[in-house]
């Protein structure tokens, strides 16, 4: 690992903590993202600049400098070292475009997707819009991404390049929106057969509002036949390969009431699921702020930021009682700053995700999240995270 000597070190950061280039840093995410005049163009110029930051090792180590997080509240889970809990969610990099980039941010994971079977353009343009007083996101993309071979190619090029990533990458498998429901398990499995060595955790995504009657595959019966569909191809390209199966993981909506939500629950687990990501994004809408943000959420597709928060904290919560905490749980769902990501630990998540965070805060929210995380361990006296983990149910 090349080592910046301390005189070197102090440049860069200086440099880039200057007001003009501190704006550069922070366009990595905030400026693009929140000019918004396009979203998904933004979005675009966004992943290419982060892309060219980290395109060479001045550039890559200042991005480092600049947004590394404490490195002290590491932990395992499925068997996987995380070196913090926190992670970029799916819909950030649908492409895998961007790998070295998250990496150099500091997180302790990333996911990449949703991926499909089948290349698909997605729903028509366009399909991104954002209401920022309430720092919300509305999106129905529609699994838009270059499908399983192009990604399995794009993939073996990166890992070629430049060897394994750092940090542990979560394959997101969609449903082609051309697969009928019935056929929908081998859709599944066959993206997950075409990724399988390159992805470190699996998510069988069957949660998202933009692909028609997606969310019908959260019913038991369809979604224990996914399951095994998947679970085959992990013991079967285990055993090619010489390696552990992966661990799945189910993602789930939080628009299911509490029966529906205990029996996915009860559906992942008992058909060897690892654990469950609560949650996707929703079809509720908040209370608009201004006539712009009316306009915002009377648009179709899904909703993230902010005002998901408290939904998806709460089914945290009852996920964790459901289990007894012993089912890891991965939340994601409106976390802006340390405090919020604090809370759903607390509910009982082991590992965190962010997506619309990214967009309202910067690339910075990684250090706000990580280190307000720290902070909060050491003022309760906590000193691993997952002694954290569920503490709200023990106060209670």
């Amino acid at each position: 690992m090349r080592i910046l000597s301390p005189i070197r070190a102090q440049v860069l950061k200086n440099t880039f903590h200057h007001p003009l280039n501190m704006g550069l840093g922070h366009s990595i995410f905030a400026k693009p993202l929140l000019a918004v005049q396009d979203s998904e163009k933004a979005h675009s110029r966004a992943l290419k600049l982060l892309r060219f930051m980290v395109s060479n090792p001045i550039t890559r180590g200042t991005v480092t400098l600049l947004y590394k997080p404490s490195n002290r509240i590491p932990i395992s889970k499925f068997g996987i070292d995380f070196r913090n809990p926190f992670g970029i969610a799916a819909g950030m990099d649908k492409k895998a475009e961007a790998l070295r980039g998250w990496e150099s941010l500091g997180l302790g994971f990333m996911e990449i997707g949703g991926i499909t079977m089948l290349e698909q353009l997605g729903n028509s343009k366009p399909r991104m819009f954002r209401a920022g007083k309430s720092k919300a996101l509305v999106n129905r993309m529609g699994f838009n991404n270059p499908g399983s071979e192009k990604i399995a190619i794009q993939l073996n090029k990166h890992f070629s390049k430049h060897g394994q990533p750092k940090i542990p990458l979560w394959i997101n498998l969609g449903k082609s929106k051309l697969t009928e429901l019935e056929d929908a398990s081998d859709d599944y499995a066959t993206t997950m057969q075409r990724l399988w060595k390159y992805g470190d955790v699996f998510v069988i995504n069957v949660s998202s509002p933009n692909t028609p009657n997606l969310r019908e595959l959260q019913k038991d019966d369809d979604l224990k036949k996914i399951i095994k569909a998947c679970k085959d191809v992990n013991k079967t390209e285990a055993a090619l390969h010489k390696m552990s199966p992966r661990p799945i993981l189910v993602k789930i909506s939080p628009d299911v009431d509490d029966a529906q939500l205990l029996a996915i629950v009860n559906t992942a687990r008992s058909n060897g699921c690892n654990g469950i990501i609560a949650s996707n994004t929703t079809t509720s809408r908040p209370e608009a702020k201004s006539s712009g943000e009316r306009k915002v959420f009377a648009q179709a597709g899904g909703l993230s930021g902010l005002p998901l928060q408290n939904q998806s904290t709460e089914m945290i919560s009852k996920i964790y009682k459901m289990t007894n905490g012993e089912f890891p749980i991965i939340g994601v769902g409106g976390i802006m700053s340390g405090e919020d990501a604090w809370q759903k630990i607390c509910a009982g998540a082991s590992l965190l995700q962010a997506y619309s965070g990214f967009v309202f805060q910067g690339a910075s929210l990684t250090k706000q999240v990580v280190n307000g995380i720290e902070k909060k361990m050491r003022q309760n006296g906590y000193s691993t995270l997952d002694q954290a983990i569920g503490s709200a149910h023990r106060d209670d």
